[in-house]
């Protein structure tokens, strides 16, 4: 089987997360054009999904002049999925090695082309709202031994509910955006009272994302075996946590000031279509869900993730962690069916965050609290770098990929740097 090639021919290395198998949405602006407007990732390239429906080589149902011209995704993707279907067939046909319509016009080429390099990338979407679910079994299990009976770990509810708390849509941040170090109580265990305090134990969690492409009615439940209808797509995401803050605050109501300061997401929104062919079956469920929880088939991806640090004095990043999605014990549909169960409403985007992802062996855990058994046993990074926690001047990239025959399917990269909390009087 060929694998099929495009004409930008950076997008035809195996290595390059943007093929043409891909074809991520997002939006951008550069120096040519300030105006932040819709564009796909293809190779090292972004094409300018505005200035293809001015040329007439973009006919899209239901798309008028503003639609590629938005500061958002939100009115792209409301026009539905046969929409999305259409404008993905479009571009893959003009980006085609042998097709010449935009590959021989140089002057539209020109305008339809641009470097990422020289591009600023914006937050994709308008997020209406936001949750971030605790699905992952091998992180459940490692923070409840970390903190309760090791022997029973997991929380008597785990396994027969997707967990989730609704989180803060206001400080959701694009990549490259950077993080200041949160205050709050923190809880000393020599003290009687609380401290107001920087957060001490700031934290990571290496997790994906997905976006709400098709509402539901307040009142009306989504069904679990039709719940990816109303996926988008998916993004890589950090839900930056202050393990100190949320010791003290979590009890009785959950995370408040520890999640709320930042959450992080990659730039470009993988697409469910692209990420079809990496479907696989999702980890065995005992006991067996209610019957609103139950999917048929498969519903897990086999998506590679990775997590970087690069301390401020160092010469490149050292990896953390490498684990996989598919290790997820509740798939996106069991999430959105469970989050709409009570009659809750969900919007065009819409953002539900993973939660921590790890795996089976300690080099696939998600979060830093895992890997250093909350601060006891700092991690190497190598070249003479340890870490319990971040420290100010630290860079942390997440990274995500599928591989194909030939070609990845990938999401860029998720960044952030801390910056020092800001000193209060």
């Amino acid at each position: 089987m060929t694998t099929t090639q495009s004409w930008v021919e950076s997008a035809n290395d195996a290595q390059c997360d943007f093929s043409i198998q891909n074809l991520p949405f997002g939006i951008f602006s550069d120096a040519s054009n300030r105006e932040a407007r819709v564009g796909v990732a293809i190779g090292n390239q972004i094409l300018d999904l505005s200035v293809l429906q001015a040329a007439k080589l973009l006919k899209v149902p239901g798309a008028n002049h503003a639609t590629f011209a938005s500061p958002t995704l939100n009115s792209f993707i409301a026009l539905g999925k046969a929409a999305w279907a259409a404008t993905r067939t479009q571009i893959t046909t003009l980006l085609q090695a042998d097709h010449t319509t935009l590959r021989d016009d140089a002057a539209l080429r020109s305008r339809a082309l641009h470097k990422q390099a020289d591009a600023t990338l914006h937050l994709p979407v308008h997020i209406p709202g936001y949750t971030d679910f605790y699905s992952s079994e091998e992180h459940a299990t490692n923070v409840g031994a970390l903190f309760r009976d090791p022997n029973n770990a997991l929380m008597p509810n785990w396994k027969e509910i997707p967990i989730g708390y609704n989180g803060r849509a206001s400080s959701v941040v694009v990549s490259g955006t950077e993080v200041r170090r949160p205050n709050g109580q923190i809880k000393l265990p020599n003290q009687e009272r609380p401290v107001f305090s920087a957060c001490r134990k700031l934290d990571i969690e290496l997790e994906t994302g997905f976006i709400i492409g098709q509402p539901s009615k307040l009142g009306t439940p989504i069904r679990c075996e039709n719940a990816e209808d109303h996926i988008f797509g998916m993004v890589l995401l950090n839900d930056w946590s202050a393990r100190d803050i949320q010791a003290w605050e979590y009890v009785p109501l959950g995370p408040f000031n520890a999640k709320t300061f930042a959450t992080t997401i990659s730039p470009w929104i993988v697409t469910m279509a692209a990420l079809e062919p990496f479907r696989v079956q999702q980890p065995a469920q005992a006991p067996e869900p209610l019957q609103y929880l139950r999917h048929s088939g498969s519903h897990a991806f086999d998506i590679q993730l990775e997590a970087y640090l690069k301390p401020a004095d160092a010469a490149q990043a050292m990896r953390l962690s490498h684990t996989n999605f598919k290790y997820m014990y509740w798939t996106m549909a069991q999430q959105l069916a469970h989050h709409s169960i009570s009659g809750c409403n969900t919007n065009i985007g819409d953002l539900m965050g993973s939660g921590t992802i790890s795996g089976p062996t300690r080099d696939s855990l998600g979060s830093l609290l895992e890997m250093s058994l909350n601060g006891k046993s700092p991690v190497s990074l190598g070249s003479g770098y340890t870490r319990s926690f971040l420290e100010d001047g630290d860079e942390v990239t997440l990274k995500g990929w599928c591989n194909g025959d030939g070609y990845r399917v990938g999401f860029g990269s998720c960044t952030g740097k801390i910056l020092p909390a800001i000193k209060m009087a």
